[in-house]
């Protein structure tokens, strides 16, 4: 059995694939070539924004998100500690100081509630009303919001786009796992002003290395992220008018990725599919916590997460899938707030008891369009022992 299903997938597309590719080959634009344009046109109609800028990884959509927004040292943005080390990882490669935020247990994303007193407390220099970094003395200038779609689940934009209104925070929509999934009718990356997602081979939509994509609707936002993906480029080759990255998707990835999109949304129907079995069958044994949907939202499922009663039941139930030969995966053991690479913010155990808590007792079953409820059934089989 595999955790995800690659090669079900190339299976089907295979020879559109090879075409795409051979057509690169003959062009020999390797880089930024008319497969790039391409996707970007179809992913912005698809989404349903302006504007679509194809990068080298999600993690440089997000590093190309806050560097179009002046994001700098002194600056605070907003964002979960309970995701992948990329999130927050831009914000302290630019020079500005994350400010970890507490999950809701039943999503695992980022919660209303605690981000209204976060930044009150920020802007107060507060601590008792959230647990704030340690800045060595200097205030906290609060920014914008990192919102992650944590496992494909959209987080709750409504409430976070009435907070950062009022408080006058820019948003930026992680999208790195949930294209595909929508929120009160509208599709992943364009739940937010600028959007970064990942097209990492085990994302929904993935290519066959690193490539990432920007969303936007402003056009001089989306003008000035086209010159910063490009080391900062202006109107020729040697004008560099800002300083940039070198964040370029290549055109082999393109072409992948375009064969790919044409049955995402057929995949992304048969990941519901796949969902609603795991949750009848999950639920009627009682083993483990399976994860909720609200009304008004889509997942696209890029992790099918449970939860355990303890850390222990969690060790006995990933161990009887170890011996059944099921593959199985922790997202994530350790928040971020408790990472090595965070210590100099000074958080501790206890700062944000959910993420905490859900990190003891959080794991992934295989997950992917292609699983089949023979599958299902023998994980579900494993875990009872």
């Amino acid at each position: 059995m595999q955790f995800i299903d690659l090669a079900a997938q190339q299976k089907r597309i295979r020879k559109k694939i090879e075409a795409n590719l051979a057509r690169v080959l003959d062009h020999g634009q390797y880089i930024l070539g008319p497969e790039v344009a391409q996707l970007e046109q179809e992913l912005a109609a698809y989404v349903g924004v302006p504007h679509a800028l194809a990068c080298s990884s999600g993690t440089d959509a997000l590093l190309l998100s806050l560097m179009a927004l002046g994001i700098g040292p002194g600056d605070a943005v907003f964002t979960s500690p309970f995701t992948f080390m990329a999130t927050a990882e831009t914000v302290s490669l630019l020079g500005a100081i994350p400010v970890f935020v507490d999950i809701h247990g039943d999503s695992f994303n980022l919660d209303p509630e605690k981000l209204t007193r976060a930044v009150v407390a920020a802007r107060t220099g507060d601590p008792r009303l959230h647990p704030l970094p340690h800045t060595g003395g200097a205030a906290l200038r609060p920014r914008a919001v990192i919102a992650v779609d944590l496992f494909g689940l959209p987080a709750d934009y409504e409430a976070i786009n009435q907070i950062t209104a009022k408080e006058g925070l820019a948003v930026i929509e992680d999208a790195a796992q949930s294209l595909g999934a929508s929120y009160q009718g509208k599709k992943a990356g364009a739940l937010a002003p600028l959007a970064a997602a990942s097209f990492f081979p085990a994302k929904p939509l993935g290519a066959y290395g690193d490539a990432g994509m920007v969303f936007s609707s402003d056009p001089e936002q989306d003008a000035l992220l086209r010159s910063l993906h490009v080391h900062g480029q202006g109107e020729g080759r040697y004008d560099h008018p800002h300083i940039g990255l070198n964040a370029r998707m290549d055109s082999m990835q393109a072409a992948v990725l375009l064969a790919k999109l044409e049955l995402f949304d057929e995949e992304i129907g048969l990941r519901q599919e796949v969902a609603a079995r795991y949750r009848q069958m999950l639920d009627a044994a009682g083993l483990v916590t399976t994860p909720q949907v609200p009304e008004g939202y889509v997942s696209a499922w890029a992790q099918y997460s449970v939860l355990a009663p303890d850390a222990g039941q969690r060790g006995l139930m990933m161990e009887r899938l170890g011996q059944a030969e099921i593959p199985v995966a922790i997202y994530y053991p350790k928040p971020l707030h408790l990472q090595e690479a965070f210590a100099a913010l000074e958080y501790v155990p206890g700062d944000f008891p959910v993420s905490e808590y859900t990190a003891e007792r959080i794991f992934s079953l295989p997950m992917h369009p292609y699983l089949e409820a023979k599958d299902q059934e023998r994980v579900v089989a494993a875990l009872a022992g």
